[in-house]
């Protein structure tokens, strides 16, 4: 796969990337730069964050945040209108006062349903807020682990930060625990910059030296790395779009998607992640049991394929992942193993379905 020339706001990289040069602040994670983020906010933080996301997020938000009086909302990140309405909620209940921080959170692509968000848009949506409500404090963060810089660059976009797992594709092998905020250097992201350097200062939330080494070591190979493991997951994707058993595709690379178009102007290429339903969950659990290449593991980015039965692990009181879901991440192993593989485990699971039914 080439990368795509048609991307929004591409024409203009160039010159972004030279004046930016020096500029952006960067801090080093061991835990959930998450948590780190909304602490940042001013008193009465609230959270607007998408329908589809790594559930980690909203689980700390509920355990350990919201008795700080941190509270959030969902919203559909892919519905600008949603989104204005969320915003024009939030200033309705400040007052237009500075008494509350809104963090527009976006995870794109999202995780398991790879639904795609119009970065610039909602940030051009945010920064039109901002010039109209001087009092309103309103924080753009995008989780863009899914997608590490080779393939979307969410500060050339408008973001204020960028939240990286650093232990998914950054790394790359799977040995690393560290997470990375990158902030704009915009006024917004170097107010964040301070604040996050004062609660890494307080608690103490900074990754080891041999973190950081193993994440440098990754981020020489990560070009590669990535081009090859999305080129394997549109052949993957294409495979089981066109499989009898496969009841829906998740993957921002088929014309099929319903934001391909976003994708196709946002990223330079279209990820490494995909996820595939089946028609229940037992023959879900039954394929995850049945595939030898592949790995049934959680994790993501790595040089393994990993495959997972998504809702599984999410808490049952919210959980979003439909039943018959698997999520994949791709590696580096041969693309022509990696369907062999599928197509004896989806044939295998069929069985012991179609076995039980009757």
């Amino acid at each position: 796969m080439q990368p795509n020339t048609e991307t929004s706001g591409r024409c203009d990289w160039a010159a972004r990337r030279q004046s930016w040069t020096n500029c952006t602040h960067i801090c080093v994670f061991v835990w959930n730069g998450g948590c780190c983020l909304f602490l940042t906010g001013t008193q009465g933080c609230q959270g607007a964050l998408p329908e589809d996301i790594y559930h980690g997020v909203p689980t700390q938000l509920h355990v350990c945040l919201n008795d700080h009086g941190i509270v959030h909302e969902t919203v559909d990140m892919t519905n600008t209108c949603d989104i204005r309405e969320t915003i024009e909620h939030h200033i309705e209940s400040t007052n237009n006062k500075d008494d509350g921080t809104l963090v527009v959170w976006m995870e794109t692509p999202s995780n398991p349903l790879c639904q795609v968000t119009d970065i610039q848009s909602i940030c051009e949506l945010v920064d039109e807020v901002r010039c109209q409500n001087e009092n309103v404090n309103i924080v753009t963060v995008v989780d863009s682990t899914w997608a590490p810089p080779v393939i979307t660059r969410p500060l050339l976009l408008g973001a204020d930060t960028v939240l990286h797992s650093g232990t998914k594709y950054l790394g790359g092998h799977s040995d690393v625990l560290l997470g990375t905020l990158s902030c704009s250097p915009n006024e917004t992201g170097k107010s964040i910059a301070e604040r996050l350097k004062s609660v890494q200062t307080s608690i103490g939330a900074v990754a080891s030296p041999l973190e950081c080494w193993l994440t440098l070591r990754g981020l020489r190979t990560l070009h590669v790395r990535v081009e090859r493991q999305c080129q394997t997951a549109m052949k993957l994707a294409r495979y089981l779009d066109g499989h009898e058993g496969i009841v829906q595709v998740h993957y921002p690379g088929l014309e099929s998607h319903p934001q391909h178009a976003t994708a196709k102007r946002q990223m330079a290429l279209y990820g490494g992640m995909l996820s595939f339903e089946v028609k229940n969950e037992a023959m879900a659990m039954a394929v995850a049991g049945a595939v030898r290449i592949i790995k049934r593991a959680t994790s993501l980015g790595g040089t393994e394929t990993l495959i997972e039965h998504r809702a599984s692990i999410e808490p049952p009181e919210r959980r979003t992942s439909p039943p018959g879901l698997l999520r994949m991440s791709v590696g580096l192993e041969d693309v022509d193993d990696l369907v062999e593989d599928l197509k004896v485990a989806l044939d295998i699971g069929s069985q012991i379905c179609n076995s039980a039914e009757t």
